[in-house]
């Protein structure tokens, strides 16, 4: 059985990603990339699955990351001495590799270690086979190969090694993928890759300039967001796993392994703000290169090398995290009509360009086409930013970054200059404006609502004054900010509206949205109640994993991490919130208000 959500531990080589439960079992990894199918699959089932499991016999386990790294440290006391072991995926290599180091602190520790490979997602049992310490799985396309002094069992199904490891005494176990057509790579020297990749980690997140109270949780925010970040194209997935439910049992299982359109502007944010303008650049240029074409196609989410097709299908063969089934690869979310998307890039390229970085002619062009179909389509109902998969509605959210998006370019052209029909935008601007406060507005309540002629209130909402539609001291502003709250939260957490069937297409709930509820932290803090926003960025804080994660909900019931996990959005949010907070020295980029 997968253990916790929040038990597990990520690892990455920015290409790549692996989940780490407590226990020392490697339930999740997926090769060669992101969003290959996964060779361990335990996380979605049983050890069946796939799984790699290095562990002491017996004994109790700490953990952490080393500082400022990627590198897993988890340190088991046993009756017969204490143990640790280091996990870590060197980056910059060649293919995907999987390295675990067994260090004896005291005593003589038993040890035990099982390699159980299953490729696609657990359905394909590979052949294994070498010698005693080396030994290759492969099957089909797929090649994954096992080194380590230590002398390993091949009983045709997994490999399994016991072993005893003294204070002192170092032993290392090198996975690596290669497709099998390949011959297999260099050998990698352990000790040299754990120096390599301590270094990568400690000289990249030495640029944060960040200072704050919470520095530690931003400095360890950013470490995941780059994580999650696919090396050769720039591009920033949502999350590092596929399926995990967003209500324990239930149907909303998604694959998060894509790259999101309406993350944009925030992880713009979060990247500028501190520090990582070449980040920023390169997300930049993959949202340029992924939008290219006709403004009609745009999608509200891309594969992350910006491939537009990714067609959603079901693992029928595995039981789904904790029985919530289906499990889902690929997302049909894709094809859907999410309006707030062409404001989400035009805004997120003005954010760009207003904070310095070179802005090519040809993303100027872009966003002029962008523009165009803005005019022609901005008032069609849409699916919204939370995909629901009912019928489209003219969802409040939607018509508002519409007129960001328009509010933007007319920005762009007063101060940087650039060809544009300026009093058409303005005009078009206003026109958009007018119609979300006459029909999206619900003076009985003072709030905005949902959608056009509904009572029904969503989170989302509380970007209205963020994204400057209307200042933070407007009445109705205050009062959407109110009633959302009174609405949606539990526990002080948030959720992003609620469930309903006849909107969604689906059954069953969800829990808080831990995106909505650093929204709400900002919300707070915008409306002048600093102490409120600090106290529920507190309990935020509060809720990640012991080694500083968070995924995309929580469920205040159980008071369980759920939902696909580490999620970039969530991490953007708090890196946001400490910044809106307590803004330090970077000043120039502050969180837009």
């Amino acid at each position: 059985m997968a253990a916790l959500i929040e038990d597990y531990a990520l690892l990455g080589d920015l290409h790549t990603a692996a989940l780490v439960s407590r226990r020392g079992d490697i339930d999740w990894l997926c090769l060669p990339r992101f969003d290959s199918a996964a060779c361990f699959a335990a996380l979605l089932q049983d050890e069946q699955a796939g799984t790699w499991q290095l562990a002491p016999v017996s004994g109790e386990a700490r953990r952490s990351y080393r500082d400022g790294t990627l590198v897993l440290a988890t340190e088991w006391e046993t009756p017969d001495g204490t143990v640790r072991v280091l996990d870590f995926m060197p980056p910059r290599r060649d293919t995907p590799t999987v390295v675990r180091i067994v260090e004896g602190v005291t005593g003589r520790v038993p040890m035990r270690m099982t390699v159980r490979p299953r490729f696609d997602y657990g359905s394909i049992v590979p052949w294994i086979h070498g010698d005693g310490t080396a030994h290759t799985a492969i099957a089909g396309p797929d090649a994954v190969s096992l080194t380590t002094p230590v002398s390993v069992t091949n009983d045709g199904a997994a490999l399994s090694a016991r072993f005893e490891v003294a204070a002192g005494e170092r032993v290392p176990f090198v996975l690596g993928y290669r497709p099998s057509h390949l011959p297999e790579p260099r050998a990698l020297d352990a000790e040299q890759a754990l120096g390599d990749t301590e270094r990568f980690w400690t000289e990249w997140i030495s640029r944060c300039r960040y200072r704050g109270p919470w520095e530690a949780a931003v400095r360890r925010a950013l470490i995941t967001v780059k994580a999650l970040t696919y090396a050769p194209t720039g591009g920033i997935l949502a999350a590092a796993t596929t399926s995990l439910p967003e209500q324990l049992g239930g149907s909303r299982n998604w694959d998060y392994r894509y790259c999101w359109l309406r993350d944009s502007t925030f992880t713009l944010q979060a990247l500028l703000g501190t520090g990582y303008t070449e980040e920023a650049r390169a997300w930049r240029e993959w949202l340029v290169r992924a939008v290219a074409g006709d403004p009609a196609d745009l999608q509200m989410m891309y594969g992350l090398d910006g491939a537009r097709r990714i067609t959603e299908s079901t693992v029928d063969w595995l039981a789904g995290y904790e029985k919530s089934r289906p499990v889902r690869v690929g997302n049909a979310a894709s094809g859907q009509f999410q309006l707030d998307v062409w404001g989400e890039v035009l805004d997120g390229l003005h954010l760009v360009r207003d904070t310095g970085l070179p802005v090519e002619h040809e993303a100027w062009e872009l966003q002029r086409g962008m523009l165009d179909y803005l005019e022609g389509h901005w008032d069609q109902p849409d699916n919204s930013l939370w995909e629901v998969r009912g019928p489209r509605r003219h969802f409040t959210h939607s018509k508002v970054m519409a007129w960001a998006g328009v509010d933007r370019a007319v920005h762009t052209v007063e101060r940087h200059g650039l060809d544009g029909p300026l009093d058409e935008w303005r005009a078009l601007a206003a026109r958009i404006h007018d119609d979300v406060c006459a029909h999206a507005y619900d003076p009985d309540r003072n709030t905005f609502t949902q959608f056009y002629g509904s009572k029904a209130l969503d989170a989302a909402l509380l970007l209205i004054p963020r994204v400057g539609f209307l200042p933070w001291h407007d009445r109705r502003v205050v009062g959407t900010i109110e009633a959302v709250r009174s609405d949606l939260a539990h526990d002080g957490l948030l959720r992003r509206y609620d469930p309903d069937p006849e909107l969604e297409g689906l059954s069953g709930s969800e829990g808080a949205f831990l995106t909505c509820s650093f929204w709400l932290t900002d919300a707070l803090h915008g409306i002048g109640r600093t102490t409120e926003a600090q106290q529920l960025f507190e309990q935020l804080l509060a809720l990640r994993n012991d080694v500083g994660l968070l995924s995309e909900e929580y469920d205040t019931g159980r008071h369980r991490q759920i939902g696909n996990t580490p999620q970039a959005f969530s991490m953007v949010g708090l890196i946001n919130t400490a910044r809106l907070l307590h803004p330090g020295p970077s000043r120039r980029h502050r969180v837009r208000r």
